[in-house]
């Protein structure tokens, strides 16, 4: 699709470049790197569950629900078994203690002692010995500085796992390459979270004495942008059936006693495509003596080793079905086409593209979708040299 090629930045939001390489460390500025706190000012209303909806993004199951594969696969996410660490206090003759000196403890505490037993690493699961979690990638805290906005300032969850660029292959790249920019501090992508992470599928968010509603926005915040990817790609492609009501993402929330997981999908109706959330589990870990405490850790170990494969090779094969030798030039400022073949489709401001951006395209009229519009465009011949 012409929109998801890659967006030129608005001047506002480009980082200071280092004089000796852009990409020396992926440390963001004080002015797009907010605290732990302040990041979540704007999710503390339930207002913005109905700002989220009003862009197509609900918190909550879709009349329709997900496919029947998805609900096999969460079923077996929860109960196929895995080794659990020995050496942490959530070993039984620590556990009661431990939580109990957690109780009203603020959410930097909470993160420090016991999020990891919650949420594994994915980086250190890998370096232990999981080779293959090899091409995952992870960011704490970090802002998805090289997305493309989808309802305000971009998410900036307490954890995110995706996929590094090591995950595709040089042709695969090559081919991808107008879609995510060639200068990571200039463009912004569909595709991409931070500059080093391709297509998000998984977010925490952790909070102390707050309310875990909060942490829910967040994610499901956070979670459409991974999920609108891949179902862009999978349009692009024309595959978008193979991706309507699949679970393509996943979020957890939780304090320091209770967790919510859910899968994140998406429902496309023809042109429209709307934002939906499977709920898979709730619970309280530090009832029944602990009996479910690492529940959420054998989870998301079977999101790591038995659904993110799959996902990859879903996303490597549509990738391979792009279009190739067709002639982009993202040298002009807010889209990339060569202003001789296209106008541009998306604004200055870094957000949604809007419809009306499109007036001047001959072939374009207004009950035209965006998957249309770029497959006008993929479609037109190579101009001769």
């Amino acid at each position: 699709m012409s929109h998801l090629l890659a967006k030129k930045k608005s001047t506002a939001s480009l980082r200071p470049k280092n004089s000796n390489s852009s990409l020396v460390t992926g440390s963001n500025t004080p002015t797009d790197q907010e605290s732990r706190d302040g990041k979540s000012a704007k999710y503390r209303s339930a207002t913005y569950e109905t700002v989220l909806a009003t862009k197509g993004s609900f918190m909550r199951k879709s009349d329709l629900g997900i496919t029947d594969r998805s609900k096999g696969i969460c079923k077996e996410l929860l109960e196929r078994d895995q080794p659990v660490p020995k050496h942490t206090l959530f070993r039984d003759d620590t556990f009661d203690e431990f939580c109990q000196r957690l109780q009203g403890k603020n959410k930097s505490r909470v993160i420090q002692d016991i999020s990891r037993v919650i949420v594994p690493s994915a980086e250190s699961l890998a370096v232990d010995g999981a080779k293959n979690l090899k091409h995952l990638v992870e960011s704490v805290n970090e802002q998805w500085s090289s997305s493309i906005a989808f309802c305000g300032p971009r998410p900036q969850p307490d954890y995110a796992v995706g996929f590094g660029r090591s995950a595709f292959t040089e042709d695969q790249l090559k081919t991808f390459e107008p879609f995510l920019g060639y200068d990571p501090d200039t463009y912004s992508s569909y595709f991409l979270a931070t500059f080093y992470m391709y297509f998000p599928f998984l977010t925490s968010e952790v909070k102390g004495t707050a309310a875990l509603d909060i942490a829910d926005r967040q994610n499901a915040h956070s979670m459409t942008l991974s999920v609108r990817g891949v179902v862009e790609l999978f349009k692009l492609v024309g595959r978008e059936e193979e991706a309507n009501r699949e679970i393509l993402a996943f979020s957890i929330s939780h304090d320091h006693r209770t967790v919510r997981m859910y899968g994140h999908y998406a429902v496309i109706e023809g042109d429209k495509t709307s934002f939906y959330r499977h709920p898979i589990k709730t619970f309280d870990f530090t009832s029944e003596e602990g009996k479910d405490k690492w529940s959420a850790y054998t989870f998301t170990k079977n999101v790591y080793d038995i659904w993110m494969p799959d996902h990859l090779k879903r996303i490597r094969s549509a990738i391979d079905e792009i279009p190739r030798g067709v002639s982009f030039d993202l040298s002009q400022p807010g889209l990339g086409l060569s202003r001789s073949n296209a106008p541009s489709f998306l604004d200055e401001d870094d957000s949604q593209p809007s419809q009306a951006s499109f007036v001047g395209s001959a072939e374009v009229t207004p009950n035209t979708s965006f998957t249309q519009q770029t497959q006008q465009v993929l479609k037109r011949p190579r101009r001769q040299k």
